[in-house]
């Protein structure tokens, strides 16, 4: 096995080495310990807000919420193609409008309850409540009536295309036809939950009830939640009453929130993670040489983009936005600070998706791009800058994002003499100030949610709860509604690369790049493929030294 061969390294070897010589018992590591145990151990990032599926936003706590319950259908491991979970068997009608689920007599509640239709269908209608305020709940308006019942147009549950038909057998009716509807069940907005552990500890449609803790939570999915200390540890526990138990190897899952990827990497250094959630960009290129069997650089359908304020001045102004989005040097972004494979985008929708290819349009070089976006600025009343108050680019705490952001704010000053001033903020601050509009500049990121074109275009429609530009535009909302319509499937990416034209042209965002999954793996895992959605379902992880 080859090591680092810097001092730090060398240090560790040779006080191992010291231990051994001196006769003294050398402590067993997390990875080793939990390689005995099928204990992984595993970094998350920041700390994360919640477990509720209708409230979760985040990679993070999607995937913890993944290990907690399982919906009507669940991914394949390799492929992430849907299959089984708690529908056992399903019919789709000639039209592809109508989906009738067979739920399996055996999917049980983690208090050994059955999992029937009813759960599921109460599940939505809470996520589609208003008062709820879910931020994903759009993604249900495929389905029949549910995008009026969301907003409000008819309190009347009955006209939205859910019907309990008995116990097992839950009829799904959608507003148009939906080739990616399957997969899209796998995303948390879509999970059953025991609705009466959630009404015991409050209102089940109002924020603030604090259902989803250890001994409250009710899951139905492989593992139980059996403790949360904020900032330290969150641990689950295999589930005796998940169906499908006989698959799942692990006894445990150890996740741990690490805000600095510094930190997180000295401590998989250490022997105490199987894995982190990134990895710092200044360090890829030293494990690359000296430990390429920790490395992992998998391809992820992730954007990193900034967010423009429409409606704070003077971004108001879409020359200002313009002017901001052609003046970034994404080719020095990635070839200088990012090392990890990442793509430079001028478009929000990233490679690979499956039937839809982002439409290319004309590529000046960076200097034709830069005297543009001059231009632009000076038209709108700031020549060189000129006359232009500083401008705030808020990011959460990251040395990979601070680095991010200082190119940035160089490339600006550099090229259209702008003032930009770097607020750094603890991630939970940078989501409650996105969510508020409380922003000039915000350093964003999407992960695609399912594998269509959509997962990324549907965000910046009006009524996305995920757009946080204040842009909104009638013409492009039209757009979307009819490619959701269209049953030919080139004439759909027509209709589809058009309305991403269009909001590009506006400029609420400006993409950056295209980004790998780069982290560190330790060799005992097992069953973690490289994915599109960075998705591993962890009944098919095992540890194995």
């Amino acid at each position: 096995m080859s090591v680092f061969l810097s001092r730090p390294f060398a240090l560790l070897a040779g006080l191992s080495l010291l231990f051994l010589i001196s006769g003294c018992a050398r402590r067993e590591t997390a990875v080793e310990s939990g390689g005995r145990t099928q204990t992984l151990h595993r970094g998350i990032g920041a700390e994360i807000g919640d477990l509720d599926p209708h409230l979760v936003t985040n990679i993070a706590e999607m995937d913890i919420v993944s290990a907690l319950f399982e919906g009507l259908v669940t991914e394949d491991p390799v492929d992430l193609h849907p299959v089984a979970g708690v529908a056992e068997r399903w019919e789709i009608s000639s039209d592809q409008l109508t989906y009738t689920f067979h739920l399996r007599a055996n999917a049980r509640w983690s208090d050994g309850t059955p999992v029937t239709s009813t759960d599921f269908a109460a599940a939505w209608r809470r996520m589609l409540t208003p008062s709820l305020a879910a931020e994903n709940a759009s993604l249900l308006h495929v389905i029949q009536g549910a995008e009026a019942y969301h907003r409000g147009v008819t309190l009347d549950f009955t006209q939205v295309g859910v019907a309990a038909i008995d116990p097992r057998t839950l009829r799904v009716t959608l507003e148009h036809a939906t080739p990616y509807f399957l997969s899209l069940l796998t995303h948390p907005a879509w999970l059953p939950l025991n609705m009466r552990s959630i009404t015991a500890h409050g209102s089940p449609t109002a924020r603030g009830n604090a259902w989803a803790r250890p001994g409250r939570l009710i899951g139905n999915g492989a593992f139980v939640l059996k403790s949360w200390e904020p900032n330290q540890v969150l641990v689950v526990e295999k589930s005796p009453t998940y169906w499908d138990a006989a698959t799942v190897r692990l006894q445990a899952i150890h996740f741990y929130p690490i805000d600095s990827i510094d930190a997180e990497e000295r401590t998989f250094r250490a022997g105490q993670l199987h894995l982190t959630y990134v990895l710092p960009h200044s360090k890829i290129e030293r494990y690359r040489r000296d430990a390429p069997q920790f490395l992992r650089t998998d391809p992820y359908l992730h954007t990193y983009f900034l967010r423009l304020n429409v409606l704070r001045p003077p971004l108001a102004d879409q020359r200002v936005r313009r002017a901001l989005a052609l003046t970034v040097d994404r080719a020095a972004i990635v070839g200088k600070i990012l090392h990890g494979g990442q793509l430079a985008a001028t478009r929000i929708t990233p490679p690979n998706l499956p039937g839809y290819t982002p439409t290319a349009g004309t590529s000046p070089s960076f200097e034709a791009a830069a005297d543009e976006g001059r231009a632009l600025l000076a038209a709108a009343g700031y020549p060189g800058g000129k006359g232009l108050p500083a401008l705030e680019l808020l990011h959460n705490t990251s040395e990979n994002h601070r680095l991010l952001a200082e190119a940035l704010q160089e490339m600006w000053r550099r090229e259209l003499g702008l003032d930009v001033k770097l607020v750094n903020q603890e991630f939970k601050v940078t989501l409650a100030e996105r969510s508020a509009g409380r922003y000039q500049i915000l350093l964003s990121d999407w992960v695609g949610d399912y594998l269509d074109a959509t997962t990324f275009l549907d965000l910046w429609s009006s009524g996305s709860g995920n757009n946080h530009t204040g842009w909104s535009s009638a013409d492009y909302d039209a757009r979307l509604f009819a490619a959701a319509r269209q049953p030919d499937a080139t004439a759909r990416a027509a209709q589809l690369q058009q309305a991403e034209t269009l909001m590009l042209t506006a400029a609420p965002i400006a993409p950056l790049y295209y980004n790998t999954h780069v982290f560190l793996l330790h060799p005992s895992v097992h069953g973690w493929n490289p994915t599109l959605l960075d998705h591993h379902p962890y009944k098919h992880v095992w540890l194995e030294n």
